[in-house]
């Protein structure tokens, strides 16, 4: 096979950060996705309706006039946020997901959740009327083991969460471990779990061996070989409870590269050419549109995208630009450290 078409993609989990840098790199997420999940993690974070409405005029104003993108926004779960404010948001179409950030556990989070009891109304009407909560799920004790972290979510927070309030549906955000992918294909109902680009294709070598390689540090951080076959074997099985996230989290080089350098791959501009060769590997390549076009728009409740996006296998290696530059700064693009013959045609 030397092309493949599927319904044009979305992206389920999507940084697109503000100011400069969101006009820098909104092009290339629009470019190949229709629609993607935005997260709340700015300074300060997209709390209310009202920094929903504006976080998405500012997209919209940075958006280029001749390329179509839906950005579908989310709140920010404080102990603070208002319910009503929250059902509003949604019944109005503005707001689509809340995201819960325990407070630490990645870039811009300090304003999260320490105490899930103050956040429980807020868990509850999300439950009443269908609305998702999207989860980083990795507690923040210092004296869990960071490669641990998901794995301890799961039994401490997540597990006892979805008991309490089963009618909630939720996505584990960007798993990363097989006690993720176990636990999800463990269930039948109202749990379902995205997975990025680059913990298909790099484990925790990729940062660390060698030398330490900051533009593959990430969070949740990338783990050893066997969690890595567990997520592609989980993405590439058609199964619909697993769909694409990128978490594409663009930093300026300065941030990355430095004494405590921040988490975070910029994978927008390479992500459908990096899962083609994932797929084509596992041999797989008719069950690509389940993960990127089909999986989400379920689970989300959307329909699926009337555009296609045809892939291209070429006989030489695609390229792509080592960085992109925006007005903040240089962002490092995504290295998948093997040779990518697939480029969007």
């Amino acid at each position: 096979m030397v092309d493949i078409t599927i319904p044009r993609p979305d992206d389920w989990h999507l940084h697109l950060r503000d100011g400069a840098m969101l006009e820098g790199v909104l092009p290339y997420s629009a470019r190949d996705f229709a629609r993607a999940i935005i997260m709340p993690n700015l300074v300060p974070p997209v709390v209310t309706a009202k920094d929903a409405q504006a976080y998405r005029d500012r997209i919209i104003a940075a958006l280029p006039a001749d390329l179509d993108f839906t950005p579908l926004m989310t709140l920010y779960l404080t102990e603070g946020t208002d319910p009503a404010d929250v059902a509003s948001a949604h019944a109005s179409g503005l707001v689509t997901a809340v995201k819960l950030y325990p407070a630490g556990a990645t870039t811009n989070s300090h304003s999260g959740v320490r105490d899930l009891n103050k956040v429980m109304p807020v868990l509850e009407k999300m439950a009443q009327i269908g609305m998702p909560l999207c989860i980083h799920g990795e507690v923040t004790d210092p004296a869990v083991d960071i490669f641990d972290r998901e794995a301890v979510f799961i039994e401490t927070v997540l597990d006892p969460l979805r008991r309490r309030v089963p009618e909630l549906r939720i996505t584990l955000e960007h798993v990363t471990t097989s006690d993720g992918v176990d636990y999800v294909m463990g269930t039948d109902a109202n749990l379902a779990a995205s997975i990025t680009t680059h913990h298909l294709m790099i484990n925790r070598n990729a940062i660390l061996a060698g030398g330490i390689k900051p533009h593959y540090y990430c969070l949740p951080v990338a783990k050893r070989e066997s969690h890595r076959l567990a997520l592609r074997k989980a993405a590439t099985s058609g199964d619909r409870r697993f769909f694409l996230g990128t978490d594409s989290a663009p930093h300026v080089d300065p941030l990355k590269e430095c004494a405590c350098g921040c988490a975070g791959i910029f994978t927008a501009i390479n992500t459908l050419s990096c899962l083609a060769h994932v797929f084509e590997e596992e041999n797989v390549l008719d069950k690509l549109a389940a993960f990127t076009s089909l999986n989400g728009p379920a689970w989300y409740g959307l329909p699926v995208n009337e555009e296609t996006v045809t892939l291209v296998k070429r006989e030489t290696p695609v390229h792509w630009p080592d960085k992109i530059f925006t007005g903040d700064g240089p962002v490092t693009v995504f290295d998948p450290l093997l040779p990518i013959h697939w480029e969007i045609a």
